[in-house]
């Protein structure tokens, strides 16, 4: 049995930790408030930030701004274990990516900060409702994965799988630049109301 941390209690917080604990993980959420942490999923343990890390999976589901504060608080504890980012780094007055300078990617960025940790670019191409309910237009809600480190990316799409959805692979870590661009694109349509927060893509074979 995975043990697994979700940073975050919001949408995409509490949909990773509804399918951690599908697919039999032992998951911990922490969370600013412990109250909405232990709410986030039934069977999750909430925890308030600043509380030990149990995972050996560490999921990031807060906004990409938040990452310096869990950095500054965590990064001795993410050491060893696999951090998964599902960050869109978004400057939402214009709709571009905004990453610090000369960084390519947040995921490649996170993978500088924490030389320790193997990181693993996940749920970022996938909007909170299809992660939820595991469906995209009838067909299993599909996480795309990048990575160097093949053992880190095959456990996080064990879970994943576990729980009932799909993924492709990819690639290496440094794919995350285009799979941001692409979580930006299917931000904007949404925002612009040219599709809906349960669109998304599936893969047809």
């Amino acid at each position: 049995m995975s043990n697994i941390t979700i940073f975050g209690a919001g949408n995409i917080g509490s949909a990773v930790a509804g399918l951690a604990v599908k697919s039999g993980a032992n998951v911990q959420v922490i969370d600013r408030n412990p109250d909405k942490a232990a709410a986030a999923a039934e069977g999750v343990t909430g925890s308030k930030f600043g509380e030990p890390i149990t995972g050996d999976i560490v999921v990031l589901a807060l906004p990409f701004p938040a990452y310096e504060d869990v950095l500054a608080t965590y990064a001795g504890q993410l050491a060893g274990r696999t951090v998964v980012d599902p960050s869109n780094p978004i400057d939402f007055t214009t709709f571009n990516l905004a990453l610090p300078e000369g960084s390519q990617s947040a995921a490649e960025y996170l993978a500088a900060k924490l030389p320790d940790s193997t990181i693993v670019k996940a749920f970022n191409t996938t909007f909170a409702a299809t992660l939820a309910s595991g469906e995209t237009d009838g067909a299993p809600t599909v996480v795309q994965l990048a990575a160097d480190d093949a053992d880190a990316k095959n456990a996080v799409k064990t879970f994943i799988e576990d729980a009932g959805l799909k993924t492709v692979d990819a690639g290496a870590l440094k794919r995350a630049q285009y799979l941001e661009g692409y979580g930006a694109l299917q931000i904007i349509l949404g925002v612009t109301e040219q599709t809906p927060w349960t669109a998304g893509f599936k893969v047809v074979k």
